[in-house]
């Protein structure tokens, strides 16, 4: 069928005049018709336009033969076929040849007309063909935004100069898509202590303290200029650290700025954590000189932990999330001394959501910052620069006038440990919560251990733990020093004479009281009473101070000699 159609086409061909061939050429253009075989590999389809083509053209014969004007009705509704091209809307639709390099700017649509498939070609580009007369385009005058100065940050929670909770709830969503949120659950301690007592247990952040949550929102509310030019800090403490992970996770890029007695371990963490650390300067003051050096040359933010309205409603969100967690909450205990931009910032979430809620800070007795400067009615002089091994950043006062005069308002008390509860406070977090902190940490605790809050029994109390940070090293030390203080460790000396019945006696009364001996040693050199006796020295270890002031007791009934070693 398909050859006989053929055939006839170029029968019909033939009988017609060349200028009628030359104007149909298009139809039978070889390019074309390799196009369509593409597109419509069928062979029934093929068929269907080869014989749709066959009946068109003897229709436009007998037209031309008849002398007809009329139009024949096209097999699409709405349209008319004439030789010289198809009818739309009135107006005569000139043919065009297709141009083989745009083939790709067109489409197909497919209509069913009287029981004959049809496919229509359709331009789905922009025609590159423009208007000869067309006129220029107006020119537009679009805004050149002003340039963001480097230490300005666009956010508008930052822009005013006294935190409000609209500032803090601004910052908790923005923080809950780059943090976690830090579980708060009840401790075994409640028993002991007669309290109910849930543990806040912010050291569980990545770099292992809270401040992550106004480092975070710092970053976060940079301009984009800002941020692609980078930000430097000086220091070694929790706060840059946070900067150096964080900025480096948010694509900025950090420097830090560490004097050249830094720990190694710390120059490696921070380096680890995906920042440029330069040793320099064999102060922290040296280092922040530098800092503030490059960050001139530079173009870099030079960034320090201050009481600034951006950082503290960062902090702020501590407060949030302990309202949500723990419910009808009666106080909240938190760090005080150089922590006190996270006391104030939790304690302005907190007392807006219940103003009944009592705020209790806490710092160390022999750096009493935030109760001196309540005293004295002003903030303390800056000590950003002082290190503590043990205390940490608890010793540098880093809160300013914002700062002071919230913890004003919104703080109902301020205790003292002293350092021998927070090493025990230590001890019962190890124990009883097998949570790793640090001085920072534990001191919130540590008035709940030593006591200093009788007024709290009975009451539901949140203990905020801020920082795991300590080292091995003095973690073991810390350890060991809470044992003794905690009667949990003996050391006594016994001279007895150098026999072995006597020291079996001694082990006999060891084994009865069922002590754990650790250590014993034997010295007869530097005795000088007796030349035929011994010094035996032992360290024991104990229950509890019961089994302590038990044993001394048992050993004072057998030796008279006996010297018990205090702590």
């Amino acid at each position: 069928m398909n050859l006989a159609a053929q055939f006839l086409i170029s029968k019909v061909r033939n009988a017609k005049a060349p200028e009628q061939n030359s104007s149909e050429d298009h139809e039978y253009d070889p390019f074309w018709k390799s196009i369509v075989e593409r597109m419509f590999g069928d062979k029934r389809i093929l068929k269907e336009i080869n014989l749709l083509i066959l009946l068109k053209h003897i229709k436009g014969q007998v037209t031309s033969d008849e002398g007809a004007s009329q139009p024949v009705p096209g097999p699409s509704p709405g349209s008319h076929c004439h030789r010289d091209g198809p009818i739309r809307n009135g107006c005569l639709v000139q043919r065009r040849k297709i141009n083989p390099d745009r083939m790709k700017d067109f489409g197909e649509d497919e209509y069913l007309s009287n029981d004959v498939r049809m496919w229509e070609v359709t331009v789905t580009g922009h025609s590159e063909t423009q208007l000869r007369n067309a006129p220029p385009p107006l020119p537009v005058s679009v805004p050149v935004p002003a340039r963001p100065s480097v230490t300005k940050i666009n956010d508008s929670a930052c822009s005013s100069t006294h935190v409000r909770f609209e500032d803090i709830s601004a910052a908790a969503f923005k923080i809950q898509c780059g943090l976690q949120k830090t579980p708060c659950t009840y401790s075994r301690l409640s028993k002991q202590y007669g309290m109910e007592i849930h543990l806040k247990k912010e050291y569980l952040h990545y770099t292992g303290s809270t401040k992550e949550r106004g480092v975070w929102y710092i970053l976060t509310s940079l301009p984009q200029e800002q941020q692609r030019k980078g930000v430097i800090v000086a220091s070694d403490n929790h706060f840059s650290m946070a900067v150096a992970y964080h900025a480096t996770e948010l694509h900025i890029p950090v420097f830090v700025i560490m004097s050249t007695n830094t720990p190694l371990s710390k120059i490696k963490m921070c380096r680890e954590y995906g920042a440029m650390v330069i040793a320099y300067g064999g102060t922290v003051k040296d280092s922040q000189c530098h800092a503030q050096k490059l960050a001139k040359e530079n173009g870099y933010l030079y960034l320090q932990e201050e009481d600034s309205v951006c950082y503290l409603a960062g902090l702020g969100t501590l407060g949030l999330e302990i309202f949500e967690q723990v419910h009808k909450l009666d106080a909240v205990i938190l760090p005080a001394g150089g922590e006190s931009n996270l006391l104030v910032g939790a304690a302005a979430s907190i007392k807006h959501l219940n103003p009944h809620t009592t705020i209790i800070g806490v710092e160390p007795e022999s750096f009493p910052t935030l109760q001196h400067s309540l005293k004295i009615g002003h903030e303390p002089q800056d000590t950003a620069g002082t290190k503590h091994t043990f205390y940490g950043e608890l010793v540098n006062s880093t809160f300013g006038t914002n700062a002071f005069q919230m913890a004003k308002k919104l703080v109902d008390k301020i205790v003292t440990v002293t350092e021998e509860d927070i090493l025990l406070s230590l001890l019962r977090l190890t124990e009883y919560e097998g949570a790793t902190v640090g001085a920072e940490g534990a001191i919130t605790l540590a008035a709940v251990v030593a006591g200093k809050l009788p007024q709290l029994k009975g009451k539901r109390v949140v203990v905020a733990l801020c920082s795991g940070n300590l080292d091995y090293p003095l973690m073991r030390q810390c350890l060991d020093r809470a044992l003794v203080l905690d009667h949990r460790l003996c050391k006594f000396a016994v001279q007895i004479p150098n026999h072995a019945r006597d020291m079996v006696k001694l082990l006999e009364i060891l084994a009865r009281e069922e002590v754990r001996v650790l250590d014993i040693i034997q010295e007869q050199s530097f005795i000088t009473t007796d030349i035929f006796s011994v010094k035996v020295t032992c360290v024991v270890e104990t229950r509890d101070k019961v089994q302590a002031l038990q044993l001394q007791t048992s050993l004072a009934e057998h030796f008279s000699s006996i010297i018990w070693l205090e702590r």
